[in-house]
């Protein structure tokens, strides 16, 4: 039997890995970490989005761990190798903790359906729309997902949290949009944290 497809995880070495169950705040890298200039790879390329080291730090002292999960198709389209990525992904993991914020993992899938090269061109159940990543998160991090957040740049963010049973889903917009609860458009990153102070007993 042939194994299906299973998103990578880089696991910080500096961080210790805890296993008791605790609300995650997803994020996906680019277009909310980072600017989506197409395909960051290196720190030269690499515009941190306003205001997310302030929300990591804020969502940190509520007591969610904080963990990346990102499509990189980068990897599977061979614009980059998956080596070069885990050496981009600790560098961005080293700036964070500069700034006082532990992300635990960043959670990745190196797949394409169509563009991938090899093996990398498959339908995988890890791939945004799909919840894959989120599912690893709790089989790995035991996340509590029913008390986790999410925040997206893109429909296949929102996606992915829904059918993984997240109930706080945070979209970044530029323009205005309506808001679908559980879906919440936010034009600034402080207003992602605002909402979860909200939430706080």
């Amino acid at each position: 039997m042939i194994a299906a497809p299973h998103p990578g995880v880089f696991v910080d070495p500096e961080e210790p890995v805890l296993f008791e169950q605790s609300p995650a705040l997803f994020l996906d890298r680019d277009g909310v970490i980072n600017v989506d200039h197409g395909y960051v790879s290196t720190p030269s390329d690499t515009e941190w989005v306003d205001g997310i080291f302030d929300l990591c730090r804020g969502a940190q002292q509520l007591g969610y761990r904080l963990l990346v999960v990102t499509n990189q198709a980068g990897i599977a389209r061979g614009y980059y190798s998956e080596a070069q990525f885990l050496d981009y992904t600790s560098w961005v993991h080293q700036a964070f903790r500069q700034h006082g914020i532990r992300l635990t993992a960043t959670i990745y899938c190196p797949h394409h359906p169509e563009a991938g090269l090899g093996p990398l061109r498959v339908e995988c159940p890890c791939r945004k729309p799909a919840p894959g990543m989120l599912i690893e998160a709790q089989r790995r991090f035991a996340s509590d997902l029913a008390a986790s957040a999410l925040v997206g740049d893109k429909g296949s963010d929102i996606a992915a949290g829904r059918a993984a049973g997240l109930r706080h889903l945070y979209k970044v917009v530029s323009a205005a949009e309506p808001s679908l609860a559980p879906v919440l458009p936010v034009w600034r990153l402080s207003d992602v944290l605002g909402d979860l102070k909200s939430h706080c007993p």
